[in-house]
Formats: structure tokens, C-alpha cells, sequence
């Protein structure tokens, strides 16, 4: 196939784009660099099978050629209010891309009668009073609340997509991705594997907000990239989660963190104001991944963080 990535050279864009070139296919790489690092995609530009187009989702897409599939991951992501590439900071592009960028790609999808994957996400279900999440809860997300551009921009892109898919007849795929971790990650994220693994390698002391009690599932990114192209593959058209079910709290994280780097800097515990509403609890229920697509994670946290810490030391320029 003929595979439009937008978003490639993000965090998982890029990943994609190496698994689909991999896997034999054509991929066209669309980025505007407002969040992503061209530096994630730099060893593709001599492949004759890669291509790449600096533009902005939020404008008209032109792709010369036919395409065969669309997969939109073009969004900021980093939750982080201080990181200038985190969508705090750029509300306004989060929801163009949210909104606008799903439109137009969804355009090119049904003007070459092409599939197309909309990468969601496990913020859709807000702060969940129903755990672990399954695809058919609606979620509890505060509309005007301070994470409300990214959740609420997937959230609508979710439902463009189902609305092409059922008026336009559009062959759709939707991901609910759950946190992901790995190598090409921004160190400034903001989420907490970047955050503790980059403390824990400089030998600091590992931030734990509130009583650490908060819980999370952290799923590494091959597994991911791995259902995320089955779920291509398939005919499956509602939403599917993908991520790790494998749950722990922030406290027993930044524990495993410190016991896998042998850093001795302990954990310090600062008072959580949770002025930016993070969920306290997320995790995925996996059933429906695991009926239709036949796909489980199967890399382990222990040696998830043992491949990611190579990546994150050349960063920090210990390597």
C-alpha cells in the first residue's frame, strides 16, 4: 500500500513509519514540526520508498498519487503546562488539528476510496468513574476544563470519523491509545516515564505528586505500533483500546524506576494541587483488542525501560 502518516515525525508517527516501510509498504510523511523532531525521521530520507511534506493538518492536504490508507496522528500531546510543545500551550493548534486536521484527512481518504485510522486516545474517557475502561463507556470529561483541548478535540474527531464512515461510506479504524513509552519520546513530556527514567539517570531525587497513589498502565511502543497496524489490517470500524493492562501506582512506578537505574536519589514527594485535573486512575480493558484483533502486549515495564534508557541517556548527553 500507498500510506499517508501525518504526524511522522512524532513519537509514534515515526514508529509507525518505520514498521509500515518494513512491512513492505509506501509511506508518505506529513509533519508541520510544531511538536515533532525532524531528528525521528532523518535516517528515512535516503529510503526511495519514504517521502515527506512539511505541512500543516489544519490547511488542505494534497498528496500526488493515489493513497491507499490515511493515518491521522498529527496532535500535540505532552500534558505538560511548562513544555512549550504540550497542548496547554498550543490550545488552539490542538483543536485545529483535532477538528479541522481529522476533516481534511478524512478528505483524502474518501477522495482516493482509501482506508483511515484515526489515532485516538485513553483521554477521551476523562477522569473515569468506570475501571478499567471499556470502549463503550462515554467517558467524564469537563468540557471547559484545562485538558479540554486535547480530549475534546479527539473526542469530536471520533465522531467526524464515524459520521464519514456512515453517510460517506469511508473504510474507518479508530485506536484509543493508553500511555506509551519508548525511544524517540520528547524528555519534556511531562507524563511520568519521562520524567522519573530522566530524574532517576541524572541521579535526582524522583518527583512523586500527592501520595503517589495515583495509577497508570504503561504500554511500550512496539506492542503498540504492533496493534495499531493489525487494527489497520483488520475490518474493524468501532474503537479499539490499545495499551498495557498492567496497572500500578505512580509510587510502585517511580520504585521500579529507581530499583532498574540503581539510583540511589530515593523519591521525594511533593503536595498535588492537581490544578491541571490529571485522572487518577487508567487503565485499558483490552478484550475487544484481544477478541478481534488477536493482539496482547508482550515486552515486560522491566525490559521496556531496559530498551528505552540507551535513547534517553544519548539525550542527556551520558551515553
Amino acid at each position: 500500500m500507498r500510506i499517508l502518516i501525518t504526524g511522522a515525525a512524532g513519537f509514534l508517527g515515526s514508529h509507525l513509519c518505520d514498521r509500515l516501510l518494513a512491512d513492505g509498504h509506501e509511506v508518505v510523511g506529513l509533519d508541520n514540526f510544531i511538536t515533532g523532531n525532524p531528528d525521528n525521521i532523518a535516517h528515512l530520507m535516503g529510503n526511495p520508498k519514504f517521502s515527506f511534506q512539511r505541512h500543516d493538518v489544519s490547511n488542505y492536504i494534497f498528496v500526488q498519487g493515489k493513497v491507499d490508507a490515511v493515518m491521522h496522528f498529527a496532535s500535540p500531546a505532552s500534558p505538560n503546562p511548562q513544555s512549550p510543545s504540550g497542548y496547554f500551550n498550543l490550545p488552539i493548534q490542538t483543536m485545529k488539528a483535532g477538528a479541522l486536521g481529522t476533516h481534511n484527512c478524512l478528505g483524502v481518504a474518501r477522495a482516493n476510496n482509501a482506508r483511515f485510522l484515526l489515532a485516538s486516545t485513553s483521554e477521551i474517557y476523562g477522569d473515569p468513574l468506570v475501571h478499567p475502561q471499556t470502549e463503550d463507556y462515554p467517558g467524564n470529561v469537563d468540557p471547559v476544563g484545562p485538558r479540554a483541548v486535547y480530549d475534546e478535540a479527539k473526542r469530536f474527531a471520533e465522531s467526524l470519523t464515524m459520521a464519514y464512515h456512515r453517510y460517506h461510506g469511508v473504510d474507518t479504524r479508530i485506536v484509543r491509545i493508553f500511555n506509551t513509552y519508548g525511544p524517540r519520546m520528547d524528555l519534556e513530556d511531562g507524563r511520568a516515564l519521562p520524567n522519573l527514567l530522566k530524574q532517576a539517570l541524572l541521579g535526582q531525587p524522583l518527583t512523586v505528586y500527592g501520595d503517589g497513589s495515583q495509577t497508570r498502565s504503561f504500554c511500550y511502543v512496539d506492542d503498540l505500533v504492533e496493534g495499531i497496524v493489525t487494527l489497520l489490517y483488520s475490518n474493524e470500524h468501532l474503537p479499539v483500546n490499545i495499551g498495557n493492562q498492567h496497572e500500578m501506582s505512580i509510587l510502585q512506578f517511580a520504585e521500579t524506576i529507581n530499583r532498574i537505574t540503581g539510583n540511589k536519589g530515593g523519591i521525594t514527594f511533593v503536595k498535588d494541587a492537581r490544578s491541571i485535573r490529571d485522572p487518577q486512575q487508567r487503565r485499558p480493558d483490552i478484550t475487544r483488542a484481544r477478541t478481534i484483533l488477536k493482539w496482547e502486549p508482550k515486552v515486560s515495564l522491566d525490559e521496556g525501560i531496559h530498551k528505552t534508557i540507551p535513547y534517553f541517556k544519548k539525550k542527556l548527553g551520558l551515553a
